[in-house]
């Protein structure tokens, strides 16, 4: 080795999910929105005046600040954004979870957390999820140094209820709780109301899922403004610039169109329940879904071989080679057609 090599930081990387790009491929592992951008999006794009990405950003993103200022009656002192909601998280990470004492995030999680936890050599334990993957609000009432947990939970798709969220909340008033709420907008209850109560809670989400824009990574966390205040001192410490004109642009027109939100979402819902009873009639086994996506492990046929057989046919779901959920995959709520040939091609080929 090197001697210079000695002191490269050596982390393991976060792996996302595979992103190929065929002609007639059926897409459902990475949980985008299989619907468009909102009408305001694209007009907006088509708009665009090119000669204007000579210059720099706002730094502030005020105009996507104040519209979702506006959408969550909050002051415009309790909203950031960021490039996705990674980014939000990681910038958390890095401005909250600064003690000696570890940090709780369930040990069946959104595996990003203990990336960014080795990174910043944040001290960290990982609370067992119950039989029925649900978090225990009561494995969170000890000494720590900050918690995080996606609700719902990724991969699972299971929502903790607003009152056990509360409660872990209200035990752990001297740390910062983040909620990371990526898939709220599926179903269950949000937390922000209660970022009124709670000077400590940050609840963060994102544009990737329901609003059709994963491509423009725009994500942004909600709650006191002395959390936010911290949050952009670090930024400004770390990068001025994060967001591109067109991202902002763009997110403002697709927090405007409430009409072509709400209908996409109970599109995908629609389909997530009738797609729900039919895998059950096929033997699948999956807890309730809350997500855009079905958690599920079938009774006779293991995850890797199903996982296998659809890729080969261009179908693409996730499959976590993990202890504890490895019996399971991952499958994004596409629409009514691509569910459809997935269904078919699992009846007929793999069951």
């Amino acid at each position: 080795m090197a001697e210079w090599e000695k002191y490269i930081r050596q982390v393991v990387p976060y792996v996302p999910g595979e992103q190929p790009d065929k002609a007639k491929m059926i897409k459902l592992n990475t949980n985008e929105n299989p619907y468009p951008p909102a009408p305001g999006v694209v007009r907006a794009l088509k708009e665009m005046r090119v000669d204007n990405l000579r210059l720099y950003p706002d730094p502030t993103c005020s105009s996507l600040i104040k519209v979702l200022a506006e959408y969550y009656g909050l002051g415009e002192d309790r909203v950031f954004v960021g490039v996705g909601s990674d980014d939000v998280l990681a910038m958390a990470f890095l401005t909250f979870f600064n003690s000696e004492k570890p940090v709780l995030f369930p040990a069946v999680s959104y595996s990003f957390y203990r990336v960014w936890a080795d990174l910043y050599r944040i001290p960290y334990e990982c609370p067992a999820l119950d039989p029925e993957f649900r978090i225990r609000p009561e494995d969170y009432k000890r000494e720590n140094g900050g918690i995080v947990f996606p609700n719902p939970n990724a991969p699972t798709s299971v929502f903790l209820p607003l009152d056990q969220v509360e409660e872990m909340i209200r035990y752990n008033r001297d740390v910062v709780v983040i909620v990371d709420e990526a898939y709220i907008d599926f179903g269950g209850e949000s937390a922000v109301k209660l970022t009124d109560k709670y000077e400590n809670l940050l609840v963060v989400q994102t544009f990737s899922k329901s609003r059709s824009l994963a491509g423009m990574r725009i994500g942004y966390a909600l709650g006191n403004p002395k959390l936010i205040k911290a949050l952009h001192d670090v930024k400004y410490s770390f990068n001025s610039y994060t967001m591109n004109r067109t991202a902002l642009t763009l997110g403002v027109e697709a927090v405007k169109d409430e009409a072509y939100f709400r209908e996409n979402l109970a599109k995908i819902l629609a389909t997530r329940e009738r797609v729900s009873k039919r895998m059950r009639e096929l033997g699948f086994e999956f807890p309730e879904s809350y997500t855009n996506f079905l958690f599920a492990s079938h009774r006779r046929v293991p995850a890797k071989k199903l996982f296998d057989a659809l890729r080969k046919r261009d179908i693409y779901v996730r499959h976590f080679d993990a202890p504890g959920i490895d019996r399971y995959l991952r499958i994004t709520v596409g629409t009514d057609e691509e569910m459809d040939a997935f269904l078919n091609f699992v009846e007929g080929d793999c069951l």
